[in-house]
């Protein structure tokens, strides 16, 4: 069985100031003589390997890389260096209220959304009922989205994209907002998802959550992969170290 998701050799680099630009003649050079005062490595020579239903929790302070390696993983973000090769389609629960239109219903923003995840016309339609019903948005299905609350709006992101069939979940914070009754739907529905052998990739800062649903952890710490190990190991070193500092 192929692996769900591969890594090897990661970098990707960002610019500490924005308004600098790199010349003509800094394209055609090797990547360390393109290094410019102000940029930094976001993920330096990450390796790793994910099997087909694996639970991976991603642990590490702010700002040491995370969300970037889950943006690398959802395609969303090319790397400067190294590759990802995912196999099989995500579900990216990561900067979930993106790719909704203010101006569009609540019902419009449904179709348009699940449609652009590769949801076929007649699928949406058998879905949309409870997709509404999650949410809890019955009797709020023409109003525009940009009406909507915040927590509405991450309710009906999530319902849409936890719908969708990809054997792979990927999940950033989400579960971090909205009250406690959406919260306990949201870990019900990846609890089911879990069930079904689907792959998740999850980042959060609630160590709760990483041992409810994660059996192994990546510990990232500037940029580094420094722990790939079972996730009660990974926490406990994490922790060690946070307590250190």
């Amino acid at each position: 069985m192929r692996p769900a998701i591969e890594v090897q050799g990661l970098g990707v680099r960002f610019r500490r100031n924005r308004r600098g630009r790199r010349s003509f003649k800094d394209l055609f050079s090797g990547a360390s003589r393109r290094s410019r005062p102000g940029e930094f490595w976001a993920l330096r020579d990450v390796t790793f390997t994910v099997q087909p239903g694996e639970s991976i929790g991603v642990v590490g302070r702010n700002g040491q890389g995370k969300s970037t390696l889950l943006r690398l993983v959802a395609g969303v973000l090319l790397s400067d260096e190294g590759s990802v090769k995912v196999n099989g389609g995500v579900a990216p629960l990561i900067e979930i209220t993106g790719g909704f239109v203010g101006d569009l219903t609540v019902r419009e923003n449904v179709r348009l959304t699940a449609g652009l995840h590769g949801m076929s016309r007649d699928e949406v339609t058998r879905r949309y009922d409870g997709i509404i019903a999650f949410a809890e948005l019955a009797g709020f299905e023409d109003t525009p989205y940009k009406h909507l609350s915040n927590g509405m709006k991450v309710r009906l992101a999530f319902s849409v994209v936890s719908q969708l069939d990809e054997p792979i979940l990927l999940v950033d914070e989400v579960l971090a907002v909205g009250d406690k009754a959406f919260r306990d739907k949201c870990y019900t529905r990846i609890d089911e998802l879990l069930a079904e052998g689907r792959t998740l990739f999850f980042v959060s800062h609630n160590e709760r959550d990483l041992r409810r649903f994660c059996t192994r952890g990546l510990y990232l710490d500037k940029g580094a992969l420094v722990l790939d190990a079972p996730i009660t190991d990974v926490l406990d070193r994490y922790n060690a170290d946070y307590n250190a500092r």
